[in-house]
């Protein structure tokens, strides 16, 4: 049974197994003959055996190893914060009350948790569950200044939720970030946190496992099921209250976001779960920017391609990849042309279906697994990216271009970002629709007016360098609100762009430096400006 708590800090317990021994054991040397008139007693030969203290040498690594605990606290903690939270709840109504005149009365609901300081400018990051429905948020600082926080940004497929306050620089310490592509089992993990509102509160332990996946409480829509992937476990005690708190390494680098237990009693069982800091750093700067983030949706639902099912498909045994067992109907999967299972065979006395595509690689990464297509889609891809899928179809390795899109019912009729870009790092810094009949209809155009109307230009980017012109006239289409009047972007290098994913995709074939010219119409006008691409800004 998972349990999420609306408090993060994550405890890591380390076990040293000392060997019981006496604090004075000596060795017994033969006694020197003396000498006649000597001063002072004579040193022993170099090749005679010297006194050893086994307990001198404990100590000594156990005052190193408390030493560092001490050095990681001091530099962590000035960067962790506690949390606290306010909520009205609703207190459901009888449908034939004792008193109608007087209805039970709604009540305020108080939560706490943890998080950490990203970056100097006030960005604060926690889960999003310790936050979710919350109508006061409260952040406290290791120096006991406490202040409220306003909501940028919160995606809750990732648990993830940035929040911001009000402070000046000098009081602000971000944390520092660390890859957690590179932790291994076995190496020492920390948690600072708030569990039950105990601030400062520090735990350690080890990583205990990664690459595991974290069932989200609620499906999809049409009933569609996800989980976070490429979570870290650690045995590092996590309480309520540690939630959104951080997890680091040996050096005091954010590992990743502690978010979740496993646990039958609502406390620590050993089993801890961890948002990674790879996903961490980037979905943060998405939700700094945007205030959410879409989750990159393939459309498949898969299982490992074991050593049974690879010889049932005429396969070598040793052959490694995800193998599709269904795609979902209208999907990025289904338009790409994969193809899911169809045969039924019975493997250890169960009935599974064999027979799909088996992905072996995306782009220049080799898939030996499901979890690995799912990590690599999590941690490297965004919506409107074009990933090269190498597959295995009926024994013959063959390629297909897949261009991924946001998961069903996370798609932004408003607003959508430029994901393309994001993903080669080249950065142009706005937000875009695509241009529909009535879009261009409201813009006194020709309704098959193509390309992407600009929505928003972020203040210093390429595109506000460059003089491109954000929409400003709210209109309604199909009952949502649209912003219309910007620039409409048609081609980037003279390279048609109908849409906001192929825009997406023309800018994705850049990298940051490189200048491209745009194509676009103004006020009805034909206009082409030349901008130069940057690095997307991150932490």
């Amino acid at each position: 049974m998972k349990i999420r708590f609306f408090v993060l800090a994550t405890s890591v317990l380390l076990v040293l197994a000392l060997t019981a021994c006496n604090s004075g054991l000596q060795v017994d040397l033969p006694t020197p003959t003396p000498e006649v008139e000597v001063a002072e007693e004579a040193a022993a030969p170099a090749d005679q055996p010297q006194t050893v203290n086994s307990g001198e040498i404990l100590f000594g690594s156990l005052a190193s190893l408390q030493s560092a605990y001490v050095q990681v606290y001091q530099r962590v903690l000035p960067s962790v914060v506690s949390i606290t939270v306010a909520r009205t709840v609703t207190t459901p109504q009888l449908e034939f009350p004792s008193n109608p005149q007087n209805p039970t009365p709604d009540f305020q609901q108080r939560g706490a948790g943890s998080g950490f300081i990203w970056d100097t400018e006030g960005h604060i990051i926690t889960n999003n569950h310790v936050i979710e429905g919350a109508e006061i948020i409260r952040v406290t600082f290791s120096d006991g200044t406490s202040v409220l926080a306003d909501l940028v940004g919160a995606d809750a497929s990732s648990d993830l939720a940035v929040l911001k306050v009000d402070l000046p620089t000098s009081q602000l310490k971000p944390m520092e970030i660390a890859d957690s592509t590179q932790v291994n089992v076995g190496q020492i993990a920390i948690a600072i946190g708030n569990p039950f509102q105990l601030s400062g509160t520090m735990t350690t332990g080890i990583i205990s496992g990664t690459g595991r996946s974290l069932a989200l409480d609620s499906t999809g829509a049409g009933g569609l099921y996800y989980s976070i992937p490429d979570i870290i476990q650690t045995d590092a005690a996590i309480n309520p209250g540690n939630s959104g708190g951080p997890l680091v390494d040996i050096e005091g680098r954010l590992i990743g976001v502690t978010t979740a237990i496993e646990s039958p009693v609502r406390a620590n069982a050993g089993v801890g779960y961890v948002i990674p800091s790879i996903i961490v750093s980037k979905v943060v700067p998405i939700l700094i920017s945007d205030g959410d983030y879409q989750q990159p949706w393939i459309g498949i639902s898969g299982r490992d391609l074991t050593p049974e099912s690879a010889e049932l498909m005429d396969l070598p045994r040793e052959q490694q990849g995800a193998l599709i067992v269904e795609v979902i109907p209208n999907s990025p999967a289904a338009k790409a042309g994969l193809l899911g299972s169809s045969i039924e065979v019975e493997i250890d006395r169960q009935e599974v279906l064999v027979g799909g595509d088996v992905i072996v690689g995306v782009d220049d990464q080799s898939i030996n697994d499901f979890e690995d297509l799912v990590a690599y889609l999590a941690r490297y891809t965004l919506v409107g990216q074009t990933l090269n899928l190498k597959i295995i179809r009926e024994g013959e390795a063959i390629e297909l271009p897949l261009t991924l899109e946001a998961r069903p019912g996370e798609e932004s009729p408003q607003s959508e970002q430029l994901p393309g870009e994001l993903g080669s790092n080249a950065w142009l810094g706005i937000q875009s629709v695509t241009v529909i009949p009535e879009i261009a209809e409201a813009m006194d155009l020709p309704a098959d007016t193509v390309g992407a109307l600009i929505q928003q230009v972020s203040a210093g980017s390429p595109a506000d360098e460059a003089g491109l012109r954000g929409s400003f006239m709210p209109i309604e289409i199909n009952g949502e609100q649209v912003l219309i009047g910007g620039d409409i972007i048609t081609a980037v290098d003279q390279i048609n762009v109908d849409s906001v994913q192929s825009l997406s995709h023309a800018l994705g074939q850049y990298e940051p430096g490189d200048e491209v010219t745009l194509s676009m119409l103004r006020d009805g006008e034909t206009v082409e400006l030349p901008v130069t691409l940057a690095e997307r800004l991150s932490n």
